[in-house]
This record gives C-alpha cells, sequence and structure tokens, in this order.
C-alpha cells in the first residue's frame, strides 16, 4: 500500500529521531555517576521565542526539543532517584506506551478501540490477581492516585447515599443527607483534594490519631465512628507517605463494617506489598475494603501517567463515573467499555502499557523489585545510622527512609543545608518534607533499576554532605 501523503518522510523522520533521542537518553543514564540538571530560569530563556509564524522541519524540531529538554531531565529513570515515590518508566512499558500514541486510540468504548479495551480488560485481571483482591472488583486507568482516590470516593458517596434512598448523580448534594468522612491525621494530602472535588469538602472531616508511624489508633477510630449516624465514609492507608506504615486494617475493618461505613485504601504504592510473599503481610486484611486507589507509575514501573480505581461494587463504580450519549454505541455481552469506570470519554490507551510492563516483569519479578527496594531502604537505612548525627526518625518497613541531620533530635537548618548538597552535589536524588513539625530527608526506593550496586555510592553521598554541613 502506498501512501499519498508526500509529507509522510518528513513525518517518519521525526519518528526516527524521537527514537534516536530516546535510546541515547536511557543508554547514557545508567553510566553516569552524577546528573545534574539546568535550573529552570536559564530553560525558560531556551525554550522561549516568538510564536512561530510557519511550520518547522518535524526532524529538526524533535532534535531542538531533545537538545533543549535534556539538560533539565531529572535523572527519575535511573537507580538513584529516591526524591519522591516515583517509578522508572520500564522500557517495555514505554515502547507500548510509543505505540499507544502512534496508534492514536480513543479508548474510550469498544466500539471506536477493540484492541485497546481488550487489553484493558485482561490488564485489569492480572492487577486483581497480582494485588489479590475481590475479583469482581471493577478497575478504572486514570491519571494516577489522586484521580484514582477521586474515582473510588465517588463511588463510595453513590453507594452511601443510595442505602438512604439519596440519589447523588440525579439530585446532586443539595438536601442530601450528610456524609461523614473518617481518616487518619496523617492521610496524604491529594485525599482532602478529591474530597473537595466531590464537595464533600476537605475541612469537614473527621480525624483519627495516629502513632508515632502515622497509623490510625483502633481505638480511636472506633470512638469516632461511635459519635456518627448516617451515611459514613472510611478511608485507611498502605504506605504513609513519610513512614510507609500501614494502618493496622484487621482491627479497623471489622469496625467500618460494624458501623455501615465504606472502607476506601489509599494505596498508592504500599498495595503492592500484597503482589511481594515477604511483605504481604504488610497488607493483609486490605481486601476486606471497598475500594482501592493505586499507581501504575509507581511501584509497577509503567510510564505516565496511570493509576488504577479499584472498586468492589462495579454498579457502584459505573453508577458514579458512566458517560452515555446517543452516538455512543454500549458495550454488548462480556465487553468492557472503559468510559464507564472513568472521567474521562478521551483518553490514552493506558492498558497497552499496563499489559506490557506485567507480561514483561511477570509475577515473580515484581516481587524480587519491590523486595529489593525494601531490602535496600533497609540497608541503607542501617549504613546510615552508624553516622554520628544522623537519625533515622521511622521504622524501616517497607521503602521509605525519613532521616534527621543534627546532635540530639536534628535540626532543620542541618537537614535542609544536607538536602541542598546532595542535590547540588547530584550523585543521587533526595527531597525533603515536615514531619511532626520537623524538617526530614526523605528516601523514597522506588525505581525499576536500583539495586545493591547502588547502596554504597549513595550511602556515601549523603555521609559526605553530612560531614560537609557538620565540618
Amino acid at each position: 500500500m502506498t501512501r499519498p501523503d508526500p509529507d509522510f518522510a518528513a513525518d517518519l523522520a521525526a519518528l526516527e529521531a524521537a527514537a534516536r533521542a530516546a535510546v541515547a537518553y536511557r543508554t547514557a543514564m545508567p553510566s553516569a555517576e552524577r546528573w545534574p540538571v539546568k535550573a529552570y530560569d536559564a530553560l525558560l530563556a531556551d525554550f522561549r521565542t516568538p510564536t512561530p509564524e510557519t511550520g518547522a522541519d518535524p526532524a529538526a524540531l524533535i532534535e531542538e526539543l531533545a537538545a533543549k529538554s535534556e539538560p533539565g531531565l531529572r535523572g527519575a529513570t535511573g537507580s538513584r532517584f529516591f526524591g519522591w515515590v516515583i517509578g522508572a518508566s520500564h522500557p517495555a512499558g514505554v515502547a507500548a506506551d510509543w505505540l499507544a500514541s502512534a496508534w492514536g486510540q480513543n479508548s474510550a468504548n469498544v466500539t471506536a478501540a477493540p484492541a485497546a479495551c481488550a487489553v484493558e480488560q485482561v490488564a485489569c485481571e492480572w492487577l486483581l490477581d497480582l494485588l489479590d483482591l475481590p475479583r469482581e472488583s471493577s478497575i478504572g486507568l486514570v491519571t494516577g492516585a489522586t484521580v484514582a482516590n477521586f474515582v473510588c470516593l465517588a463511588a463510595a458517596r453513590s453507594a452511601v447515599l443510595a442505602k438512604v434512598g439519596w440519589d447523588v448523580e440525579r439530585d446532586g448534594l443539595f438536601g442530601a443527607p450528610e456524609v461523614h468522612v473518617v481518616l487518619g491525621e496523617d492521610a496524604h494530602s491529594t485525599l482532602y483534594s478529591a474530597l473537595k472535588y466531590l464537595g464533600l469538602g476537605a475541612g469537614r472531616v473527621k480525624k483519627v490519631a495516629t502513632d508515632d508511624q502515622g497509623r490510625m489508633i483502633p481505638a480511636a477510630f472506633a470512638e469516632t465512628l461511635r459519635t456518627l449516624k448516617g451515611p459514613i465514609i472510611a478511608i485507611a492507608q498502605a504506605g504513609q507517605i513519610n513512614t510507609g506504615a500501614f494502618d493496622p486494617m484487621a482491627e479497623i475493618a471489622p469496625l467500618a463494617k460494624a458501623a455501615g461505613a465504606w472502607l476506601h485504601v489509599d494505596g498508592a504504592f504500599g498495595l503492592w506489598a500484597r503482589a511481594c510473599p515477604s511483605r504481604a503481610h504488610l497488607g493483609e486484611g486490605y481486601e476486606l475494603a471497598d475500594s482501592w486507589g493505586t499507581d501504575g507509575h509507581k511501584w509497577l514501573q509503567t510510564p505516565y501517567d496511570c493509576g488504577f480505581a479499584i472498586v468492589r461494587d462495579a454498579e457502584a463504580h459505573r453508577r458514579a463515573m458512566a458517560i452515555s450519549a446517543s452516538y455512543l454505541p454500549p458495550a454488548e455481552g462480556e465487553a468492557r467499555d472503559p468510559s464507564q469506570y472513568v472521567m474521562e470519554l478521551s483518553r490514552r490507551g493506558r492498558g497497552f502499557a499496563t499489559w506490557a510492563v506485567i507480561k514483561a516483569l511477570g509475577r515473580t519479578g515484581i516481587a524480587e523489585m519491590v523486595e529489593r527496594h525494601c531490602r535496600f531502604a533497609a540497608d541503607l537505612a542501617q549504613r546510615l545510622a552508624r553516622e554520628p548525627g544522623v537519625r533515622i526518625v521511622n521504622d524501616v518497613v517497607l521503602n521509605q527512609i525519613i532521616i534527621r541531620f543534627g546532635e540530639g533530635e536534628g535540626s532543620d537548618a542541618e537537614t535542609l543545608a544536607v538536602i541542598d548538597r546532595v542535590q547540588e552535589d547530584a550523585r543521587c536524588f533526595m527531597g525533603g518534607g515536615v514531619w511532626r513539625g520537623q524538617w526530614v530527608m526523605r528516601v523514597s526506593v522506588c525505581g525499576g533499576p536500583t539495586g545493591p550496586a547502588d547502596l554504597d555510592p549513595v550511602a556515601e553521598a549523603v555521609i559526605d554532605a553530612w560531614r560537609a554541613v557538620r565540618g
């Protein structure tokens, strides 16, 4: 078949240029001793030009984009990036994502994109198996854990109000029975965003006291539930963002059930402990919840953007999210329209990359990766704790470490200075955050390539930075 478009050769050259730049970038990453990043202001000056008046050659502009962008790229796909819980975009997923872009499928429904819908269905079945969650659950592939939590909580809002005879999809929240939301004091900020978007209010939540690792205290949870009447949504955490701690689900879930509450789990990264036999005990009882939000672009290593909204009650899920119009033919038989489970009608085929990464790693590869990262975190914490003036603040049970620097309890000034030095040195990347009113260095071990060979260079980079600050 010949293509009549005379510009096809130029378009093809652009695709080839992008592939060359991507391969060159990924090839350079593992061998780089340091990965410094150009400042934003300088990057902005490089890019800022008058609005183009005429079109440019596609291959040339791709080469220009790569040349100008690469100095400002964080090394998130490398083995020594620990600033946030960010996966390294597995090459199989990246390649599948390239195909998803090239194929240009709008994966909203079976008629428009049968292959995208079929591969997504299989990927969802695999996800439920890997995470050992109720197999009847429905899954919406969304942009990330923030939207996954939003979608799950929309289903929760629909279900708890339906139980008291209120149709929130039809009648909205005006005049609706009050919905109580209960969560731990150390819940992630994105949950408050989701509650704000849903009209449930970020400031109306009932906060439950937590222990020194950020876990909800069951007695405090029970006492809070006793004070409430009417619809209740309770939210637990699998992996606190700073400490990695898990709420005690075996105690919380029966309390929520007895109160008639919908129990949601924010498991952005921690839920993946259930896919690792050596860490699965941390996630015991989490299958008792009603919904779960987690990410693919964190521990599963899919490219951005990919999250999973998992809901036990598929009907409540569809009721909260479904989009219908006369020009949208409904799926028939066992077919599944992805748009019934997400906010977007137009969306890329996230199922392709999810399928590819699970296929590339397999059950054993995912389990090995989670265990390797957890072991790395524990070993790094032990190494750093031996250095005078370095204090590991949390119990390292998963992949998260938080650290203070300085004598005694440490100081904010010294901790922030160490973070700055590590980032400037660029042998590895860590960030900071506030825990219990004090600044800490946050280490999140989540990149697919990270392994034992990185332990010595990373430990040395942090210790060198601390000794320079102390000296």
